[in-house]
């Protein structure tokens, strides 16, 4: 059974990219635009990893990392930045983020980590 990445940005054009590239490695894939969205999927999808950028409107990244977290303590979460958010950076790593990257990203980069923390 394949691995699932829910991949969580307001920004419509990297969650395209980040679900065409992941789909092609063989990943299902989900996608959420807002905070809602994506705890829905959670709680009916159970992803494996969540790609969630810090910076949505509404519900910031670290209120849906915390949300995360309580729905399934277990899950893996990868945060995305925008340079300059490096005290979010830290609480998120201290609310159980496994890593982060910043915006731009390297998509090199970032599939590597996701294939690391799924052990695939």
């Amino acid at each position: 059974m394949s691995k699932k990445i829910l991949i969580v940005d307001d920004q419509y054009g990297i969650r395209v990219l980040l679900n065409e590239i992941f789909q092609k490695d063989g990943y299902t894939t989900f996608q959420a635009a807002n905070g809602v969205q994506a705890l829905t999927t959670v709680e009916n999808d159970m992803p494996d990893l969540v790609i969630l950028d810090m910076k949505i409107p509404g519900m910031d990244g670290l209120e849906i990392l915390k949300r995360l977290k309580e729905i399934n303590k277990d899950i893996q979460v990868i945060m995305m930045t925008a340079y300059g958010e490096l005290d979010m950076i830290n609480e998120a790593m201290d609310l159980g983020a496994v890593t982060h990257f910043a915006k731009p990203f390297d998509i090199d980069e970032v599939r590597d980590v996701v294939k690391k923390q799924l052990n695939v």
